[in-house]
């Protein structure tokens, strides 16, 4: 997208919106805790702003021209989508909002933190090195990147929200000295050219209306010879947009997860050559011969638990887990606890749940397409 074709930013309507839904809740302990703290009001023009993307346009309803609306509105619709859905995901996966792969016996969180330092490892990330986030949600892996490689980290993200999570995080973790937050848009940065000497996007840049404009600005302020890597979200080469389960399957993750324009490998390839980047690595970490796949925490399944601490995580997936939790929300919303709309965005992200599971299991999609590339001297 040319520049002239982006969202325009206005961080003061921004922290407006931020104050009158959010309040104090940011510093809630998170999760549940956290989403009685909202404005009913705020909550639902919120809901309303998301979901108009969404009501009435199922897969066999949409057209090219539904997909160019969201695309249109990346930056606003990304950023109510997680001033809906942070509180579920801090309740129901913790502060690093991303998939991972699992080995035999490896707790949840510590398949969690693997995965971040893999992607470290692979780009050489090491000690006094200034490298930027992009994408930070409520900075999980960065402060778990921090600790690991003693990196100077800063995160960038466009929702105000998590911004103050995610400052309040680093805090209790002694690490503002070596991490900070910045408030802006991926596609626009507002930092210098060849301000970082690394970058990465965990899961994080799907949410572009378009991969080459997020990867270009990213080269931008990458210094010469400085790596780039990136977990990404991906339609895999199997996927066929005129079969409507494949279209099914991808409508509901884009809409339960807050994506405007998911793409193939084929193109985020392509994306990454044509941003100016020489391609070191690229590899689908989904496809390897795992025993246990990504998704199983959202497949509802015990087969796979290796931990006793993963009956948790699973059970909240199962049929009556969900069920549990789909009335205690919907309770909580009647009597007033919850703000109007918490049960349709928990709705929203089963739906995504499933076509997750779905997507995986066809081998259509992947969360974890890793690329590491390096801006030339």
């Amino acid at each position: 997208m040319a520049p002239s074709a982006l969202e325009r930013e206005d961080h003061s309507r921004d922290a407006d919106f931020n104050r009158a839904m959010h309040g104090k809740s940011s510093e809630a302990k998170g999760g549940f805790a956290a989403m009685r703290g909202k404005d009913s009001a705020a909550q639902k023009a919120a809901v309303d702003e998301y979901f108009k993307h969404w009501d009435n346009k199922g897969h066999e309803e949409e057209t090219e021209e539904t997909r160019a609306a969201r695309r249109a509105e990346y930056a606003t619709l990304t950023r109510h989508y997680y001033n809906l859905a942070t509180d579920f995901y801090e309740n129901g996966w913790g502060t690093s909002f991303h998939f991972c792969r699992f080995a035999a016996g490896e707790p949840f969180y510590q398949a969690i933190a693997r995965h971040e330092h893999y992607l470290a490892h692979t780009m050489g990330l090491k000690s006094g090195m200034k490298v930027l986030d992009v994408g930070c949600g409520v900075g999980g892996p960065a402060r778990e990147i921090v600790k690991f490689t003693d990196a100077n980290v800063v995160g960038l993200n466009n929702n105000d929200y998590q911004i103050q999570r995610a400052a309040l995080y680093a805090e209790k973790d002694g690490l503002s000295d070596k991490l900070s937050f910045v408030k802006g848009d991926f596609m626009q940065m507002s930092f210098p050219d060849n301000s970082f000497d690394a970058v990465y996007a965990i899961e994080a840049t799907v949410h572009a209306p378009e991969l080459e404009g997020v990867y270009k600005e990213i080269f931008r302020v990458l210094k010469p010879g400085g790596v780039f890597g990136v977990y990404e979200w991906l339609m895999t080469d199997e996927y066929d947009n005129d079969n409507q389960e494949h279209r099914r399957i991808r409508l509901g993750i884009e809409q339960g997860d807050g994506i405007s324009n998911m793409v193939k490998v084929s193109e985020g390839l392509q994306a990454v050559k044509n941003a100016g980047f020489d391609l070191l690595h690229h590899e689908d970490l989904a496809d390897r011969p795992d025993r246990i796949p990504w998704y199983f925490p959202l497949a509802g399944s015990f087969k796979h638990m290796s931990s006793p601490w993963d009956f948790f995580t699973i059970a909240r997936m199962t049929w009556w887990g969900r069920g549990l939790a789909h009335r205690f929300v919907g309770a909580m919303e009647t009597v007033g606890l919850f703000p109007k709309g918490s049960q349709k965005t928990a709705d929203s992200l089963a739906l995504a749940g499933d076509c997750l599971v779905a997507g995986g299991e066809k081998k259509l999609f992947t969360p974890m397409y890793l690329m590491v590339g390096r801006k030339p001297e």
